[in-house]
């Protein structure tokens, strides 16, 4: 996949996990990989760590237990209207290819 196309479809995958409940830094990178085994494990946190530099994401740590404090990442409002835009770029992005013919 091209690596422009895969940065800003990482970008709207990471914040689409965001979503929830807010997620151990460890636990959405491993959820990733099962849809991008091929980015690495940098590369996810640098767009988390861009997506809290840029007011998308908050951080906090967790409880600590048996070890360091966990990062703990979260969406804000910022983030949420970030990810309600993208959902509809996609979802034009979607219109125009299919319409042009290019489908499945």
């Amino acid at each position: 996949m091209d690596a422009q196309l895969k940065k800003g479809v990482l970008e709207l995958c990471l914040l689409q996990c965001l979503s929830g409940e807010p997620q151990y830094g460890y636990d959405i990178i491993q959820m990733m990989h099962k849809y991008f085994p091929e980015v690495t494990e940098s590369t996810f946190y640098a767009v988390l760590r861009r997506l809290d530099k840029e007011g998308a994401a908050a951080t906090f740590r967790g409880e600590v237990s048996n070890g360091p404090a966990r990062k703990y990442y979260q969406l804000t409002g910022a983030g949420r209207e970030r990810l309600r835009q993208m959902k509809a770029d996609w979802a034009q992005l979607q219109k125009i290819v299919a319409a042009l013919g290019i489908e499945k």
